[in-house]
């Protein structure tokens, strides 16, 4: 499987503390995503230009000629780039990095296993998220059962724009989903992610309905979700569901995926959509509308 980053110590992805693994590959392309480097499911390289020390290293690793040394930095000519990697491995100032590793379960498994006293003495586990998990789900079901044999908390982070079949036999392994809601409007949906949402709701009402906990995270971005229609629909679905914890975390919208796409050589919102962090008077009535409905709505986590 390809992973694109495995972070320790981590405190924002479920209880305690935990090790979270980055699997390459998501069927939604969000305007604002934050981890662009984890959407394509293939081995990408990245360019730092402030990093980059004009050394031509890269340049002369290449094997196909498709770098080339400008007074701008290194231009890739993608047409000749086989992301084989030369570059990343020669550059002295990592201003070249290859987003994308070859990992087995195995080599996986040993990963995890290494942080298994931090995990124990805060009651955390191990949070597999993207991307999206549910885009390798034979990777995924293989792993989350070598952790659940080992007593590990299972939290799987996921967008569940996948078949029910897939949701059916992850939700078997797995001790905690943290689920993003990100539009109630199908249309609005497409629009700002690439994909419909009724797939996504009714994967939410399955797990709520089959007694699964679960976490409800909200990116909230004036233009896109934070207006009071979508909302009041939000906690009207939400209200619905058969769920004890009742609390939905409120993420106010940022830009720090600009840069990543930057390292990409791709375009952030390259249609101009309107996103901007809601203000303090916008927090509040989203906070106030969920209370409304017996929801708890918290900034962060």
């Amino acid at each position: 499987m390809l992973l694109f980053d495995i972070k320790r110590y981590a405190i924002n992805d479920g209880p305690g503390i935990r090790v979270t693994i980055f699997m390459k590959g998501c069927p939604l392309a969000c305007v604002w995503c934050h981890n662009p480097e984890g959407i394509s499911p293939r081995a990408e390289k990245l360019y730092t230009r402030k990093k980059c020390i004009g050394c031509g290293a890269c340049v002369n690793a290449c094997p196909t000629g498709a770098l080339t040394l400008t007074e701008a930095g290194i231009v890739t000519d993608r047409s000749l780039c086989r992301t084989c990697g030369r570059c990343a491995e020669v550059c002295p100032t990592l201003a070249m990095e290859m987003s994308g590793r070859e990992y087995s379960i195995d080599e996986v498994m040993r990963e995890i296993e290494k942080e298994t006293v931090f995990m124990d003495r805060s009651e955390g586990g191990v949070t597999f998220c993207g991307g999206e998990p549910l885009s390798h789900p034979s990777d995924l079901v293989a792993l989350l059962d070598r952790c659940g044999a080992l007593g590990i908390h299972r939290a799987v982070d996921t967008t569940l724009f996948a078949s029910p079949d897939t949701v059916r036999s992850v939700m078997e392994r797995t001790d905690l989903f943290l689920v993003d809601l990100k539009h109630m409007d199908s249309g609005s949906h497409r629009r700002f992610t690439g994909v419909p949402n009724e797939r996504i709701l009714s994967n939410l009402r399955m797990i709520a309905e089959a007694g699964m906990d679960f976490l409800i995270r909200i990116p909230l971005i004036e233009g896109v979700n934070a207006d009071e229609e979508n909302i009041s629909r939000s906690a009207i679905f939400l209200a619905s569901l058969p769920w004890e914890r009742k609390v939905v975390n409120l993420l106010p919208y940022h830009d720090v995926g600009k840069g990543k796409h930057d390292k990409r050589g791709t375009l952030y919102n390259p249609g101009h959509l309107p996103l901007s962090t809601p203000s303090e008077a916008v927090l509040q009535r989203c906070i106030d509308q969920f209370a409304s409905y017996g929801i708890t709505a918290l900034i962060g986590g």
